[in-house]
């Protein structure tokens, strides 16, 4: 039930909205990306931009990530602002170089003198059965290489305010946003991620993690979809006499490591929830942030749920037997005090 006064926006609309806020007041900043013009963007992101601003500032391109995003790269040490979307996370390998190599690189290649202060926005997660070249998250291998913020929002409130704070950066930010949160029709939303968004543009900062529910007995940290997965977690521990804190990061880069281990300092327990992959990733980050800082605080070892280490299946039973779900959070709580 709406509250009074309440404004709720998918995190596709709050991420359009927030978009064309700043087109209004800032003529340097544009979008590119396939199909962002006349469709809207394929997850609804850019939807009405077209209409409103015209063929000039919002770029329908040709399928070249590789020209599109060096060309942002460009305009934006020229003094633009551009927004280009990367249609799916795991298209990175076909304009890495462009990323990595100039976007991430040219401010520090340039001794502070270029700055590049352009998002790249991209989707992220799978769930519906697309296979393994368009359901990766691959958060650790944008976290991983410096140059970049990434932030990943699980709500539309937080859409719109790392969008707004990522087009005002002078640094490259690297946007990420998971499928099942966007609100589309034909993809099984995330009611959760539907939530209350100011209409007025405002900023959220990016390296701030927040607290999205308070508890004393375990730590769940989590991003993006993982965040909704962790609550009906803490939930369903609930029922059970189980209070647990959910810790969502936001941000990726800069992590906000001081949070995660205030929290775990108080519940002594940690489970990190994580979509990419379970070797090499942030869930790892996030372990070594709490037990090199103070392994002390701990009551049990800390627990990951993350993605197997496998290509990601086609067939949907397969698919959903990979993917985090709540009930493997909580038999990871279990596992823990069982040890």
């Amino acid at each position: 039930m709406n509250k009074p006064n309440e404004r709720k926006l998918t995190i596709a609309r709050a991420m359009a909205e927030a978009v064309a806020q700043e087109m209004r007041v800032d003529p340097s900043v544009f979008v590119m990306g396939e199909d962002i013009g006349k469709l809207g963007g394929v997850y609804g992101n850019t939807r009405g931009l077209l209409e409103e601003f015209g063929a000039e500032r919002i770029r329908d391109t040709p399928i070249s990530e590789t020209a599109f995003i060096g060309a942002a790269v460009g305009a934006a040490q020229d003094g633009m602002r551009p927004v280009v979307e990367l249609m799916f996370v795991d298209f990175f390998g076909v304009c890495f170089d462009a990323i990595y190599n100039l976007m991430a690189k040219n401010i520090y290649f340039s001794g502070g003198n270029f700055k590049v202060p352009m998002v790249l926005m991209t989707s992220t997660g799978g769930g519906y059965s697309d296979a393994g070249q368009h359901s990766q998250c691959l958060y650790g291998t944008f976290a991983h290489l410096p140059g970049m913020k990434v932030v990943c929002p699980s709500n539309a409130y937080d859409a719109k305010g790392l969008m707004t704070a990522a087009m005002r950066d002078d640094s490259p930010v690297v946007y990420m946003y998971h499928k099942s949160l966007q609100g589309m029709g034909w993809l099984a939303t995330e009611p959760g991620a539907t939530v209350h968004t100011p209409e007025e543009s405002y900023t959220l900062e990016i390296g701030k993690a927040k607290v999205a529910r308070e508890g004393s007995d375990v730590t769940i940290v989590s991003v993006g979809m993982g965040v909704h997965h962790a609550l009906k977690a803490a939930a369903q521990l609930e029922e059970k006499g189980t209070s647990a804190e959910v810790v969502d990061l936001v941000s990726l880069v800069p992590l906000d490591r001081d949070t995660i281990r205030k929290s775990v300092a108080k519940t002594g327990r940690l489970i990190v929830v994580d979509e990419d992959y379970m070797s090499y990733g942030v869930s790892g980050e996030v372990i070594a942030s709490v037990t090199e800082h103070d392994i002390s605080v701990l009551k049990a070892a800390p627990k990951r749920v993350a993605y197997p280490d496998v290509p990601i299946p086609f067939a949907r039973v397969m698919e959903q037997y990979c993917l985090p779900n709540p009930d493997k959070i909580v038999a990871a709580f279990d596992g823990m005090n069982a040890a």
